[in-house]
């Protein structure tokens, strides 16, 4: 018997898998298909992200450097308000390696990562976990003390076991132009209804385009991406499409399962980003739960919680800003556009003495 079935190898999957088996204890990670694959999520990430990976990583990974965005209330055309900082405020790294190289350094650890293996039931018991998977030579059960479910927005897991549904969900595409752009900024247009969409210069590995919306939303979301592109006057290939969850819900675990990353919500409300958030909950949910003590599932949610509560919240006050008149949006912009101290990841960081001596100085 396993202590840990770990279901999906994605970071949040392979970031606990690594942290638990370092540990001591027998993790079994099943991912659905090749991991990384397919790509569902941009590449657009802080700089905390070297924080969570092997040595050589970011010599590996990184596409680009990024100082600062020009947001826009419109289209290319319209007028821009740039925020930025002196120093490199975020990496443009190569996502589906990212995924690559976490599910290596799992496997380093001790964890036995099985790729192609498509969870397909869950059943809990009083003292384990059954989890049913189809495979390459068919159909097999594995037991284990706890499940973790790390299986992505529309968690398979989380169905299974019975746990709430994320507050929101929206669909995000993106796609890709094969245009040298070297630039050191990216372009945000709160254009898309409730959301945005996004101009990210990769360097010699192109521009990422990418927008999100509600589900349903009228014109569609891909209908808004082509419209979105067709103003760039760009053509994309590689198109990607994903669900992207905004919550969290009131409870991510169960009598002997939880789940982590987009599976739990732990993602930004006002950029759909969860890599550093679901690694963040994942680390803690490797310190605190001992599989054989259920209990310990509480400790999790508290710690993973009093962590993030407070960033997701904010998060959640910044995405209303998308949502205001465009006079308003305008007037906002304008007003605090300019050198910032402020982090991507942290929203408390608008209220830091660094950002705050910022704006009382004009700069």
């Amino acid at each position: 018997m396993y202590d840990f079935v770990v279901v999906g190898a994605g970071p949040a999957g392979s970031r606990f898998s690594r942290r638990a088996a370092e540990r001591g204890y027998d993790v079994l990670a099943l991912e659905r298909g090749a991991v990384g694959k397919p790509l569902a999520c941009s590449g657009h990430v802080s700089t905390d992200i070297w924080e969570f990976t092997p040595e050589g990583a970011r010599e590996e990974l990184l596409q680009n450097e990024v100082y600062g965005a020009r947001f826009h209330v419109g289209g290319p055309q319209s007028d821009d308000y740039p925020f930025y900082k002196r120093e490199v405020v975020s990496n443009v790294i190569d996502r589906v390696g990212l995924d690559e190289l976490l599910a290596d350094a799992a496997r380093d650890a001790g964890a036995d990562l099985r790729e192609n293996h498509s969870v397909s039931s869950v059943e809990e018991y009083a003292d384990r976990v059954e989890v049913t998977a189809s495979t390459p030579d068919g159909t097999e059960t594995f037991e284990a003390r706890m499940v973790a479910g790390c299986d992505g927005p529309v968690s398979r897991v989380r169905s299974e076991l019975g746990l709430p549904e994320p507050g929101e969900k929206l669909q995000g595409v993106l796609a890709f132009s094969e245009e040298d752009d070297p630039g050191d900024y990216v372009d945000v247009h709160l254009t898309a209804p409730r959301f945005f969409a996004w101009r990210i210069p990769r360097g010699e590995s192109g521009v990422e385009y990418g927008l999100a919306a509600p589900p349903g939303s009228d014109p569609s979301a891909k209908e808004l991406f082509d419209e979105f592109t067709a103003e760039y006057d760009v053509e994309t290939s590689h198109f990607c499409a994903g669900m992207i969850p905004v919550g969290p819900a009131d409870s991510v675990t169960s009598r002997r399962g939880f789940l982590v990353g987009d599976a739990a919500a732990q993602t930004k409300p006002f950029t759909g980003g969860g890599i550093l958030y679901g690694m963040t909950a994942a680390s803690h949910a490797a310190k605190v739960i001992d599989p054989e003590r259920p209990d310990t599932l509480q400790d999790y949610e508290d710690a993973w919680r009093e962590d993030l509560h407070t960033e997701i919240e904010l998060g959640h006050w910044i995405r209303k800003c998308y949502s205001l008149p465009e006079s308003v949006q305008k007037v906002g912009l304008s007003a605090f556009s300019g050198e910032i101290g402020v982090h991507m990841d942290k929203p408390t960081s608008f209220f830091s003495k660094e950002h705050l001596k910022k704006l009382l100085s004009g700069s």
